[in-house]
């Protein structure tokens, strides 16, 4: 009976075997490079390799989670030579030949996250061990991405983040083996405060409501600092639990607060939900402090633009790209997606592809699938024609930093999908910021650690 089959560990197989090799006073060329590129975590010796991809198919966050996960089987059909190459004959500069990743057919495995950090984590764990994932990505909630990073840091994988907006993801839990696509909360606040500013004025009270989590603290942090610049003044930020179906606590104490704005820091059927109640309570047919009453969504998505259905019309936020631009990658995969699915794709649906495609591209550059020298080629490289201009991924903090889009609910649309328009292309000088104000340590990158 081997070890392996033992239970133990293929890190601690590893060791043992170190261990007798140093005894012998042989030199252990497991710690030269090419030893390593041999031994790191799921070295795919076959002809094919497998993405993990970690999705909150249940919970809060579910619909983003289902559109990621059509994103990410289109993406390895394109990456595969299915169909029509979507975006691989757009990226600028690419090394991907529509043949698999360096050879290798890809393959994926998928775990309900449930919008949960802690099931995430296991599922993520489980895709490693289990099912040999190369590569994980996925999620829809900063933490749910904020706990797979770390996982995947000390387990030697890469984790291509999907859908996640706190300013903690790649600032004080930034980690080596993370790389975000996806803007931040940061990022929101600076392309959306000018605007409100000059659209509500500068004498303005606003009252927060805030998903009491990662994501909806750094949010709320974010758009005080963005709107305090403005002039406004912050009445109150009250905080919310994920999921909640009934928001009518959190909103009355809302009419009698001197507020004439609300901020809704929510994302997902949260937002849908505690919009709906609001707009229910009247707050958009009111007047506070001899002003309308303003409701602003810092975060938008189409899907929940569509869920909140007339609610939307008016109301100003952000979002990180969206299907009706006009550039050559988004009419690309707006039509690779429309034609598999039968709609337009989401914000969520677009950096879930997209992750999938640069991590294939750096291998192919990086010519290995060692993750130190992946994370190299990610590491500071300048790509375009994905939908958000020319793009940075940064080295400091593997922060993406692209253009940012503010948005507004379309008071005419044309049809069912037709419910955000564009506002205002932020470019990606205005909405860059030095990663110093986050703190946060990367980590090391080699030697590249085994499965635990």
């Amino acid at each position: 009976m081997t070890l392996l089959k033992r239970g133990l560990s293929r890190r601690r197989v590893l060791q043992t075997g170190m261990a007798g090799i140093i005894g012998t006073g042989v030199a252990p060329m497991i710690f030269t490079k090419g030893a390593w590129a041999q031994e790191f975590c799921n070295n795919p010796t076959g002809d094919t390799v497998t993405f993990g991809l970690n999705l909150p198919l249940t919970g809060a966050y579910a619909e983003e989670g289902a559109d990621e996960q059509k994103a990410y089987e289109l993406a390895v059909k394109h990456l595969n030579g299915e169909g029509d190459g979507g975006l691989i004959g757009v990226l600028t500069p690419t090394a991907l030949k529509g043949n698999g990743i360096l050879g290798k057919k890809v393959a994926f495995v998928t775990s309900d996250s449930q919008t949960k950090a802690d099931v995430a984590r296991a599922g993520a764990t489980r895709m490693i061990e289990r099912d040999g994932a190369i590569m994980v990505s996925g999620g829809s909630s900063s933490a749910e991405a904020i706990a797979v990073q770390g996982l995947c840091q000390e387990m030697g994988v890469i984790f291509m983040a999907g859908l996640t907006h706190s300013n903690d993801t790649t600032g004080k839990d930034k980690r080596r083996y993370g790389f975000r696509h996806f803007f931040n909360a940061y990022q929101s606040g600076i392309g959306l405060g000018p605007v409100l500013g000059q659209e509500y004025g500068a004498d303005r009270r606003a009252y927060h409501l805030t998903a009491d989590y990662t994501w909806g603290w750094t949010q709320e942090e974010s758009m005080k600092a963005a709107t305090e610049a403005q002039g406004w003044q912050t009445v109150e930020a009250v905080r919310t639990p994920l999921g909640a179906a009934d928001f009518s606590q959190y909103l009355t104490p809302v009419l009698n607060s001197g507020a004439d704005v609300l901020v809704l820091n929510h994302y997902g059927n949260d937002m849908v939900n505690s919009l709906t109640q609001a707009v229910q309570f009247g707050m958009r047919d009111r007047q506070a402090n001899g002003k309308n009453f303003e409701i602003v969504v810092p975060l938008f998505s189409e899907l929940m633009a569509k869920g909140a259905g007339e609610n939307i019309k008016g109301i100003y936020g952000t979002s990180n790209w969206h299907w009706n631009l006009q550039d050559p990658g988004t009419i690309a995969f707006t039509k690779s997606f429309g034609a598999a699915y039968g709609a337009p794709p989401s914000q969520a649906a677009h950096t879930a592809y997209v992750q999938a495609l640069l991590y294939a591209d750096a291998c192919e550059r990086a010519g290995t699938f060692y993750p130190p020298e992946v994370i190299k080629a990610l590491e500071g490289h300048e790509f375009d024609g994905m939908g958000n201009g020319a793009t940075l991924y940064r080295a400091e903090d593997h922060q993406c930093i692209k253009n940012v889009l503010v948005v507004q609910g379309n008071d005419n649309p044309t049809s069912e999908y037709d419910v955000l328009s564009v506002v205002q292309e932020v470019d990606r000088e205005t909405v860059s910021y030095d990663p110093a104000i986050f703190g946060g340590d990367l980590g090391p990158a080699e030697p590249a650690p085994l499965c635990a």
